[in-house]
């Protein structure tokens, strides 16, 4: 007999820790924490998403069966089992559907008081031998086998969304002896850099449409393999500067068209209930990957050299592509979400992919508050996240007068904190909305503090009040955390308002926010050349943007389901 036992998974996690930091290999620095933390929160993450995989065997004490109950055409037998008297309870009622193939489901129904009366206590079938199993404990092996498919799927998504983000931050750590090496200018070296931003713009509107023809699995696999067969091309096209533009061109397309996938796998997977959390997990490997890259990065190209981080990344992805190969597509579907699973095979006509493409409603996206609401709200959060992920290292090292391996560690902090941010966030928001609190007003709260947060934090930070480096490093890194809300915020709308229609709505509310990418983050540099101040070029643009973002999703954000039809467009 099964039973769940919510202790395990947390036995589970603490002993994982508990080997990990009190390892012999670990040192009690910050630097060796900080480079456990993200494999152990990352585990006790995917953890809190998944089954407990533990099985509970008892022996009973003695069986009575009751006369068998007819309904639904179906012959039912009720069966009471009464076990050792150290349960709180010890007549548990069982509920075993039969057939002439045999016992087919068994099911465990409420617990009975003691007192209720037992019908027909005559012992008329024998009790099979499984039942007297000896009392103990079974852990299922390998652990990963009964976990539902549908977390699997969520939980290689967000392993995507780390090597995409090691991807995206090594050649900020490999531009420096790149540019030594081939006597790039700093604006040569922005150029190069900017340039991944040039594909990931380009490729959000065709992700999304991509993902709602053929379904977000194919166009994952195939953003991930592209993306990291273009970064282990880098060092190949290196010395010429027209093919290391558009390698780099390439992984801002394969990384541009994932978000878009992810929200489609998310959409038709995940219910409502437990949207918040799997938009959280998937996303958040972002902020893993992230951390990781600068963490790897450095070491790698110390040890052997530029070329190498390029090469060992790329075969990441590749292993991800291989392994992504082996979940079954077919035991994913989500019941739950009121959209249609089936997608256009891989031989699809052109006449068939141009007929779905009109079929979108584009109109009726664009005559929606809702959709706008999005829109600016995007643009907004991308401008303080881009411009801040560009040049706070800069501003560390120049502002606060910190060296470059202080401003280097720094720099880490914030990606690191908003993985515990995620966590919290997702868990708060699909409590709320477990607990009966509107998903439009859930949202509002998320979002509203992935705004206002930051905009505090960054005054506080650009206010002359003779705080010392440490605090404003600490001040500014608790605000970027804080904007993590937004992926139980904004991030959830698009597949809340129109599951059908999620990619295709982050298409385009991320092709308007890679534009900070590429103006915000130039423009970002032209008015530190102007102002010489880091108040008026980094802080002031970020502050107006969040506080316009916030007022525009209070007033015209919505969560409730909208019915986009081709006929209004």
């Amino acid at each position: 007999m099964k039973t769940i036992l919510p202790t395990v998974r947390a036995t589970q996690a603490l002993f994982f820790l508990h080997r990990v930091l009190l390892s012999p290999s670990s040192s009690s620095s910050i630097q060796a924490i900080i480079l456990h933390f993200p494999f152990c929160f990352f585990f006790l993450l995917l953890l809190s998403l998944t089954p407990t995989m533990a099985r509970l065997t008892l022996r009973p004490h003695n069986h009575f069966f009751s006369s068998p109950i007819y309904a639904h055409k179906q012959p039912f037998l009720s069966v009471y089992t009464i076990f050792p008297h150290h349960h709180h309870n010890p007549l548990i009622k069982s509920r075993v559907k039969c057939s002439a193939s045999g016992t087919e489901r068994v099911r465990e129904s409420k617990k009975l008081p003691p007192k209720d009366p037992i019908e027909d206590p005559k012992p008329q079938l024998p009790i099979p031998e499984v039942l007297s199993t000896e009392t103990g404990f079974e852990q299922n092996w390998p652990p990963w086998k009964n976990i539902p498919q549908r977390y699997k799927l969520i939980g290689a998504t967000s392993l995507a969304f780390v090597i995409c983000n090691m991807d995206k931050v090594n050649l900020s750590i490999a531009i420096i002896p790149m540019s030594h090496q081939f006597g790039w200018s700093s604006s040569v070296a922005g150029l190069v850099q900017s340039s991944f931003f040039w594909g990931y713009a380009l490729s959000q509107l065709p992700g999304g449409w991509l993902s709602k023809i053929f379904g977000g699995r194919k166009v994952l696999e195939i953003g991930v393999f592209t993306w990291s067969f273009a970064t282990a091309l880098v060092p190949l096209l290196a010395g010429f500067m027209p093919g290391l533009i558009f390698s780099r061109i390439l992984v801002g397309i394969g990384e541009g068209v994932s978000p878009s996938a992810a929200t489609d796998l998310i959409a038709r997977t995940i219910p409502v209930k437990e949207r918040s959390r799997a938009v959280g997990f998937v996303f958040g490997g972002l902020s893993l990957g992230s951390v990781m890259g600068l963490l790897l990065a450095p070491p790698i190209i110390e040890t052997f050299n530029w070329e190498s981080v390029f090469y060992l990344f790329g075969l990441l992805g590749v292993g991800w592509f291989v392994g992504f190969q082996f979940l079954n597509e077919e035991e994913v579907s989500y019941k739950g979400n009121e959209i249609s699973t089936s997608h256009k095979s891989e031989n699809a006509t052109k006449e068939e992919l141009g007929s779905s493409l009109k079929e979108i409603p584009w109109k009726s996206f664009f005559q929606s508050p809702a959709v706008w609401a999005m829109i600016y709200t995007h643009f907004c959060g991308s401008w303080g996240h881009y411009t801040c992920l560009s040049w706070l290292p800069t501003y560390f090292s120049e502002a606060l007068s910190l060296n470059l391996t202080e401003a280097a560690w720094v720099s880490i902090l914030p990606p690191l904190a908003s993985i515990v941010v995620t966590s919290l966030a997702s868990q708060f928001a699909d409590y709320l909305i477990t607990n009966g609190v509107d998903t439009t007003t859930v949202r509002k709260i998320c979002q509203t503090i992935a705004f206002v947060a930051p905009a505090i934090c960054m005054t506080l930070s650009s206010v002359d009040i003779g705080l010392p480096p440490w605090e404003i490093v600490g001040i500014l890194t608790a605000g970027l955390a804080l904007s993590s809300f937004a992926l139980s915020g904004l991030y959830c709308t698009h597949q809340d308002i129109s599951p059908e229609y999620a990619s295709i709505l982050l298409g385009i509310t991320n092709t308007v926010g890679a534009v900070p990418g590429i103006v915000g983050v130039a423009l970002t540099g032209f008015l530190l050349d102007s102002t010489h101040s880091w108040t008026m070029s980094l802080f002031v643009p970020s502050i107006f943007f969040y506080l316009t973002g916030t007022v525009v999703w209070l007033a015209f954000a919505s969560s409730e389901p909208q019915t986009f039809r081709k006929e209004d467009s």
